[in-house]
């Protein structure tokens, strides 16, 4: 398949500016591939839309205060975005800066903490704090939320709540598991009320994220590396599930990305480490039934997994379907239940 088959035409004002005031106050659109059928609905319909006795998988992965701005030692602006933490004090990031960084050099942030370039790898740069102090505190202190390119403008003290899950515990991640921040407290009660099971992956979201297919063949294309870990007691909540009759709903395409990583072995198993799978339409599933997800870019890797999914014509007719209803897209836009046409769903 090509990227082009991918695309769908997405007018730039329903690209989602601001988060709306109640995390749960989203729509849903519910795109059931077995029948073939949209209905529009809200985000607080979700408990009744499943079943009890299945289990929602959320990705409990934590935003860190990635994007960072300071000067090169020779005076020039500089903004770090954190890829990915690799040690207590070091990162392998992007860099934006009007002349490329050389090792051994060094970058000042806005506090006078001191980054030392200690090498590069790939597009991305190794980069050193060099401070006694916990990393975590340098980035609340100095960093930033790094909103997606999408959104444009800077981050304001509102991000730091909203550009975050209600049950984020893991820290590392650089970009939200979106598909999470429609979920509030009396949502995640109404859903275990109805004797609906909660699960838990942590997959660390990189600014990879946001790369484009730059081939037109899709077999060419490699993803970015994402850490991540499925542990035993999901599994063994996944087993449980699928035993009684329950179905696996992923919250979001990194839960996706977790289980299918995890089942590479014909069976989901506990794992933990790296993951660069990339799911387009011809893959099998093997352990999700069900996916709730956000409204993706045009022509990118993860509007191709949900076509995997639920089939591509399906999707870009959903898609259409959102575009022509006003629903607001991306990160801080409404969201998908997304059933496949197999007896999965």
């Amino acid at each position: 398949m090509k990227k082009s088959d991918f695309h769908f035409d997405l007018p730039e004002e329903l690209i989602a500016q601001e988060p709306l005031a109640e995390r749960s106050a989203s729509r849903l659109l519910l795109a059931d591939a077995r029948s073939g059928a949209l209905s529009d609905r809200g985000f607080r319909d979700l408990p009744d839309l499943l079943a009890p006795g299945d289990l929602v998988v959320f990705n409990d992965t934590r935003v860190i205060p990635a994007r960072l701005h300071g000067r090169k030692d020779s005076g020039g602006a500089v903004e770090v975005l954190i890829e990915r933490v690799t040690a207590s004090h070091e990162v392998v990031a992007q860099v934006r800066a009007s002349k490329a960084l050389q090792e051994g050099r060094s970058v000042v942030l806005d506090d006078g903490t001191v980054l030392r370039v200690v090498g590069r790898e790939g597009e991305f740069w190794r980069l050193r704090f060099e401070t006694e102090e916990p990393l975590e505190g340098v980035l609340s202190r100095v960093g930033h939320m790094p909103l997606p390119p999408y959104i444009k403008r800077a981050d304001a003290a509102v991000d730091r709540e909203r550009y975050q899950t209600v049950y984020a515990a893991q820290a590392g991640a650089v970009a939200a598991p979106t598909a999470g921040l429609h979920f509030d407290a009396p949502l995640l009660e109404r859903l275990a009320a109805r004797g609906i099971e909660a699960g838990h992956v942590t997959l660390h979201v990189g600014a990879g994220t946001f790369q484009p297919v730059r081939g037109d063949d899709l077999r060419g294309h490699v993803m970015h590396s994402e850490w991540l870990n499925v542990g035993a007691e999901l599994v063994a909540k996944v087993r449980t599930t699928r035993a009684r009759g329950g179905r696996v709903v992923a919250v979001g395409t990194t839960v996706v990305r977790a289980l299918e990583t995890a089942s590479q072995g014909g069976a989901l198993a506990p794992y933990a480490g790296e993951t660069r799978i990339f799911i387009f339409p011809g893959y099998r599933f093997r352990s999700v039934d069900a996916l709730v997800t956000n409204f993706h870019l045009p022509e990118s890797t993860l509007i191709m997994l949900v076509s995997a999914f639920a089939g591509r014509e399906f999707v870009l007719g959903a898609y259409r379907h959102a575009v022509a209803a006003r629903y607001r897209f991306f990160s801080y836009g409404d969201a998908m239940l997304v059933f496949p046409p197999g007896p999965g769903g």
